[in-house]
């Protein structure tokens, strides 16, 4: 391949596991079609896409033992977060370019208030899900996390 084809080459949608990868991962995450898809699992971190239809969400959730960095690629959000499910003080509106920290411990949601999917990619240290996790929509997300 010449420098223009890497430039215009984007690979395929998988998990590739602990392998390095270099990756335009703004790319990746608009193309993914996708509520979840892995892309990255190691054994101290995960990389997954995710889209969020127009008002869906992500659902209030909670991680005891991990941390999650959270990067907006497409569309506009609420983030809501705080440390009581039933008081989650700190809300924010946020768009494209944004990243949401998140530690340990804490309550959090994603809502789509935009016009279009939201396009986003999250890092879990450790990882979150299983190795080649793919996940079509929200209700196929929480059916696999009820009975896995």
């Amino acid at each position: 391949m010449n420098r223009n084809s890497y430039s215009n080459y984007t690979p395929d949608i998988r998990d590739y596991g602990a392998q390095p990868l270099i990756v335009n991962i703004d790319r990746l995450a608009k193309q993914n079609p996708y509520y979840r898809s892995t892309i990255w699992t190691g054994d101290d971190l995960q990389v997954t896409l995710m889209s969020i239809p127009i008002h869906g969400d992500i659902g209030l959730e909670m991680h005891s033992n991990l941390d999650q960095f959270i990067r907006i690629v497409d569309g506009c959000a609420l983030v809501q977060i705080g440390k009581n499910k039933a008081a989650l003080d700190y809300t924010q509106r946020v768009n494209r370019d944004y990243a949401v920290l998140i530690p340990a411990n804490t309550w959090h949601n994603i809502i789509n208030i935009g016009n279009t999917p939201l396009k986003l990619y999250s890092v879990y240290a450790p990882p979150q899900h299983p190795f080649e996790t793919v996940h079509k929509t929200k209700a196929a997300a929480e059916a696999a996390e009820n009975h896995g």
